[in-house]
């Protein structure tokens, strides 16, 4: 068994790479050849920290020259910061292939999968792009969703540091960059992602121009909440990753009043990979983001397999 550390994972691990690496995972989900394992949390304190060990997976076929494998991650949580790893089994003889050293790879994955969501979803002419949050997230989803469409300026909103932001993401991207206030950021994107630890709405989705694709992927637990409910009622379809984990994790869905979401408007990532629906001009589309295995798995197994691994 191999242990693949942060510095292996950097040297064959990308942006693009890894954004083609989950729409082909999200597009087995969708066709029922991957199963997902959902998060589980175990907290505590010690000494006066706040502890939290969390753990999912996901099982995946093969496709091309990857392997079938099993895979789970494990991440700790000390007073809010993060360690995480994943480990992979071969599906073929159930042996252990190899451990990876995870920070690198979600801190892009996370990204990626929004990527894919928008790749798939948003206008293919949106010129605006408006970030919330300041953080490790908010600038790899600037740099990810860049990839994707072709902006022509960044609005970035937060509590403190769009500034700085704004100054490295427009020399960066070689982008018109502007920290702006959130009523500013949601009226005028036509893509807007939050990414923020906001417990309540961020922004009146009133403001949200038709046509928007709105991705939030700060949160992953049922208290905590980016989107308001005028946002959620709009939207003509809100994507997620996984139901089971959206209906257990997504407070901005959980939290939604009776009625704000038909059913027949929750629809997975992967369904609309394999069965696109048809988009209008003026449709505002979720996405919802809590993170799952399968993304974890899939990167994972990318990287082990580019090392040699399996």
């Amino acid at each position: 068994m191999r242990l693949i550390t942060e510095a292996q994972v950097a040297t064959v691990l990308h942006p693009n790479v890894a954004r083609e690496a989950l729409r082909a995972a999200f597009a087995q989900h969708g066709r029922g050849q991957a199963q997902v394992l959902a998060r589980h949390r175990a907290t505590g304190t010690l000494d006066g920290a706040s502890l939290a060990i969390s753990a999912m997976g996901a099982i995946l076929d093969a496709d091309g020259e990857l392997p079938a494998v099993l895979g789970t991650k494990v991440y700790s949580a000390r007073n809010g910061k993060y360690h995480f790893l994943v480990s992979l089994f071969s599906a073929a003889t159930g042996e252990a292939l190899a451990t990876l050293e995870a920070n690198e790879f979600t801190r892009l994955r996370t990204a990626a999968a929004t990527a894919v969501a928008a790749d798939l979803l948003a206008l293919p002419n949106a010129k605006t792009l408006a970030v919330f949050g300041a953080g490790i997230q908010a600038r790899a989803h600037a740099e990810a969703l860049a990839r994707v469409r072709r902006f022509e300026r960044i609005l970035v909103c937060a509590r403190s540091g769009s500034q700085a932001m704004a100054r490295e993401l427009g020399e960066q991207l070689n982008l018109t960059v502007r920290a702006v206030d959130a009523p500013e950021a949601a009226a005028q994107a036509d893509v807007i992602v939050t990414a923020t630890r906001a417990a309540t709405p961020l922004f009146d989705g009133a403001l949200v121009k038709p046509g928007a694709f709105v991705a939030a992927v700060g949160s992953s637990t049922a208290k905590a909440r980016e989107l308001d409910d005028a946002l959620l009622g709009r939207a003509s379809l809100v994507a997620v990753e996984w139901l089971t984990a959206a209906q257990q994790e997504a407070g901005d869905i959980v939290q939604a009043a009776p009625g704000v979401i038909a059913p027949e408007r929750l629809v997975e990532l992967g369904t609309l990979i394999v069965n696109p629906r048809p988009r209008g001009p003026q449709d505002i589309v979720v996405y919802k983001s809590v993170g799952i295995g399968l993304e974890d798995v899939a990167l994972a197994r990318l990287v082990a397999h580019r090392l040699g691994a399996c």
